[in-house]
């Protein structure tokens, strides 16, 4: 009895990234209506970052209880289709939608979860996948889009084609073959992550610099410091 517990204790905690995910489509529909001191799809911003706190908490539970089951992969990559896939394409199409945009634009925020769905059943898959990634992880593609419909909620429905580009090239990142870093310390040496570090100054930056919308240009920053490190690897090889 015990140890089913145990090994449930990771399911509850990435099931709460589900609940989170949904809550916030729910939230996403009702646009910038006001609830509570905040836009409705601001509250949608928050509860994908709740989302992405019981990812990261599932993950650390099950390797803290040792309680790692088949059930709980395939479960993590259902919720986090959910919170980081349908979620943001749903608070970007309600976004387009209220600030007079494109309705072809609007639409075009499908290929968002379709695109992160083939991300999920990728990495389900390839074992190459423990210690970096293959394709920019969907949680960032996630945390792109709070930062991007932030940024178009201020400038209005006059982003159409720069939204359909983002659209399409956060989908390619996805299921790129990109060698993209993990976020993940084995330690805490400046010299092996350094990246890491750089990363989360440039991240508090740019937000402090930009707010929200200084999320989109951290997960820019993420891949193209991956693709510097890449570059930077081939050529002493």
């Amino acid at each position: 009895m015990l140890k089913k517990i145990r090994y449930n204790i990771p399911n509850a905690i990435t099931c709460m990234n589900l609940i989170a995910g949904t809550v916030a489509i729910i939230l996403a529909s009702k646009g910038d209506e006001p609830i509570n001191g905040l836009f409705a799809y601001q509250w949608a911003f928050i509860l994908i970052g709740v989302a992405a706190v019981a990812d990261f908490l599932d993950g650390f539970m099950a390797r803290l209880l040792k309680a790692y089951s088949e059930v709980g992969k395939e479960l993590d990559s259902l919720c986090d289709l959910v919170s980081f896939g349908v979620a943001p394409a749903v608070i970007l199409y309600h976004a387009i939608i209220a600030c007079g945009g494109a309705e072809w634009a609007a639409w075009a925020s499908l290929l968002i979860p379709a695109a992160g769905a083939m991300r999920l059943a990728k990495f389900n898959v390839d074992p190459r996948q423990h210690s970096s990634f293959i394709g920019l992880p969907i949680p960032a593609n996630a945390i792109f889009w709070i930062g991007f419909v932030s940024f178009y909620y201020e400038v209005g429905g006059i982003l159409n084609w720069l939204t359909l580009i983002a659209i399409i090239g956060m989908s390619w990142l996805m299921l790129s073959s990109i060698d993209i870093y993990s976020l993940k310390f084995k330690n805490y040496s400046f010299r092996e992550n350094s990246h890491r570090y750089i990363l989360i100054v440039a991240a508090v930056a740019f937000t402090a610099i930009g707010g929200l919308m200084g999320m989109a240009i951290t997960i820019l920053y993420y891949v193209l410091s991956a693709v510097a490190m890449n570059l930077r690897a081939k050529s002493k090889a």
